[in-house]
Parts: C-alpha cells; sequence; structure tokens
C-alpha cells in the first residue's frame, strides 16, 4: 500500500482532513481512527477510475 500524507487537526469534538494530493475532498469522523478510514475511503474513490463523489443532474 502507498502512504498517503493527510492534514488533519481536531474541531470542538470532531476530527476534520483531507489527503495532501486531493484537497477538495475533505471529511470528518468522531474519532482520528474514523477520520483515517474515511480517507482511506476518498482515496479508493479517487483511485478507482469510478466518479461516484460527484454527482450530475443532466
Amino acid at each position: 500500500m502507498t502512504k498517503k500524507k493527510y492534514i488533519y487537526w481536531q474541531d470542538d469534538d470532531m476530527w476534520l482532513g483531507y489527503l495532501e494530493e486531493y484537497p477538495d475532498y475533505w471529511t470528518q469522523g468522531e474519532t482520528e481512527e474514523e477520520l483515517r478510514e474515511n480517507l482511506l475511503d476518498i482515496n479508493s474513490e479517487l483511485t478507482s477510475g469510478r466518479n461516484t463523489l460527484v454527482s450530475s443532474s443532466l
């Protein structure tokens, strides 16, 4: 597995963050571990070739 760098911080009782490579895709988690899992999910979606994060009204 390739290592990914991410930026994260705690805001009140939530952890927020994004992958350094994809700064427009923020996510959150109730714990730091949940945030990491969400970031891995985002990375999988963005690198899979499928476009499931963006919806179209066409």
